[in-house]
C-alpha cells in the first residue's frame, strides 16, 4: 500500500453509508467491459436510488459508482451473489480503495487500537487523526469544522454499517467469510489490514 502516500486526500466521501442496497442494484447494472458512466447513467434513468430530489439521487449515484469501480469483476459477483456480511465488507474495501483518508484510519487507528486492544473509539480520536494528517496534506487544513463534522459523522456510519464499528463506538473483529477471505488475498493481502483482526483470521502474522 505505499503507493498510496503519493494519492491525494479525496474527501468527497460525506454523504450517506455504505449503501448496501442501492450498490448492489447498481452493481446489477453493470455489465462486464462496459464503462461506469454508462452504469451510472442506467442508475439514475431506472430510479435505482430511491428518493424525491433527483440532484440527491445523481450525487448519491456517483459516490456508489466511484466506490463500485474499485472493485474486481471477481468482487462485483460476490457482492451481487453474496450475504449480508459479504456484502458489507466488500463495500468497505472499496470505501478503503477509494479514500486514501479511510484507509489510513483502518489501518493506523483501526486495526492499530484493536491489536493493542484498545477499543473504545471517540470522535477525538477521528479529530486527532485528522490534525495529523494535515501535517502531510496542507489542503485538510482548509476544511471548515462544519465539514469536518460531516465527515466524521458519516465514517462512523460507514464503520457501523461495515460491522467494524458498534453502535456504542467499540472496534469489532473482522469476520470475514472465507470467499472474502478468498478474493483479497488473490488481489492484495495486504488490505486485509482495513479489516480489524483479520490478518490474525487468515493465519497471517500481523
Amino acid at each position: 500500500m505505499e503507493h498510496r502516500r503519493e494519492q491525494p486526500y479525496l474527501m468527497s466521501f460525506g454523504t450517506g453509508g455504505l449503501y448496501i442496497n442501492e450498490s448492489v442494484a447498481i452493481a446489477r447494472l453493470h455489465v462486464a467491459d462496459r464503462d461506469w458512466e454508462s452504469t451510472m447513467i442506467d442508475a439514475q434513468e431506472r430510479g435505482a436510488f430511491p428518493v424525491r430530489k433527483a440532484s440527491s439521487a445523481r450525487r448519491s449515484i456517483r459516490e456508489i459508482v466511484n466506490r463500485l469501480k474499485h472493485l474486481s469483476s471477481d468482487e462485483l459477483v460476490l457482492l451481487i451473489e453474496g450475504e449480508r456480511s459479504e456484502q458489507a465488507a466488500l463495500l468497505w474495501l472499496a470505501a478503503c480503495r477509494a479514500y486514501r483518508f479511510i484507509a489510513e484510519f483502518a489501518v493506523e487507528v483501526l486495526s492499530d487500537r484493536f491489536l493493542s486492544l484498545r477499543t473504545a473509539l471517540t470522535y477525538d480520536d477521528f479529530d486527532g487523526f485528522l490534525s495529523a494528517k494535515e501535517e502531510w496534506s496542507p489542503k485538510l487544513a482548509t476544511l471548515s469544522i462544519s465539514t469536518r463534522a460531516k465527515l466524521r459523522a458519516v465514517l462512523f456510519r460507514l464503520m457501523r454499517d461495515a460491522e467494524i464499528l458498534s453502535r456504542d463506538n467499540r472496534i469489532l473483529g473482522a469476520m470475514l467469510s472465507p470467499r472474502v477471505l478468498t478474493v483479497i488475498e488473490a488481489g492484495n493481502a495486504d488490505e486485509l489490514r482495513y479489516f480489524p483482526g483479520a490478518e490474525r483470521q487468515a493465519g497471517r502474522k500481523g
